[in-house]
């Protein structure tokens, strides 16, 4: 019962920090346009549950910080259940997938931090081929969602003000399929990349503390 219970406190612990690092980045660091930012490795404390705890509780623990990463969105959240949020697609279930691979998939992807604790006995290499592993994931979720729901904006995007010449060119050279996907995979690569490199960098220091990377269960 002991055991228990302090994984459930340490989780809940866990999961606060997440979400103070992610509340302090809003305060200095802007925001994409359309959703995503580069934060101070806010994902990295839910994938040190799963480091600590394994995949299975990692995951569990990735479904609670997808719930209140969902609350902490219900603004996007409910304006994606307006009408005219998607233009003119089927605003439910367009809707729905929103909130399937932007916020439950991708946030449960952070369970699969620990997949390499027992895989790899350096544990600072470890914590970070499991970060990057499931950033990765939750990367692929985001673009999933982009070419899906919002690929619409891909030639806005590319051929705004300011933005280099190239992207002109793949407006014109690329089919409207090939550059929604494209425009997703910069789009969210944008802050995606570097939180992965920042979080992997973090990873390998925290590996240096021995109770900090200590397998639990």
């Amino acid at each position: 019962m002991q055991t228990k219970t302090k994984r459930l406190t340490e989780s809940a612990m866990l999961l606060a920090v997440a979400i103070v690092l992610e509340l302090v980045s809003k305060s200095f660091i802007p925001e994409m346009p359309f959703g995503g930012q580069v934060t101070l490795v806010s994902m990295l404390p839910v994938v040190l549950i799963s480091y600590r705890h394994g995949v299975k509780w990692g995951l569990i623990s990735g479904v609670c910080y997808a719930l209140i990463e969902m609350a902490l969105g219900a603004g996007t959240v409910t304006a994606a259940f307006q009408p005219g949020y998607f233009g003119d697609g089927a605003m439910i279930g367009n809707a729905l997938l929103m909130c399937l691979l932007d916020y439950l998939a991708a946030y449960t992807c952070m369970g699969l931090g620990g997949v390499f604790r027992d895989k790899i006995k350096n544990p600072g290499l470890s914590l970070m081929c499991g970060a990057l592993l499931a950033l990765g994931c939750r990367y692929l979720c985001h673009i999933l969602s982009g070419c899906i729901l919002f690929s619409g904006w891909a030639e806005w995007f590319f051929t705004q003000e300011g933005f280099p010449a190239w992207g002109a060119g793949l407006v014109q050279s690329l089919s409207p399929g090939v550059l929604g996907l494209v425009y997703s995979i910069v789009y969210n690569g944008i802050y995606m990349v570097p939180e992965m490199i920042l979080t992997a960098i973090v990873s390998l220091f925290l590996g240096k503390a021995p109770k900090i990377v200590q397998k639990v269960s």
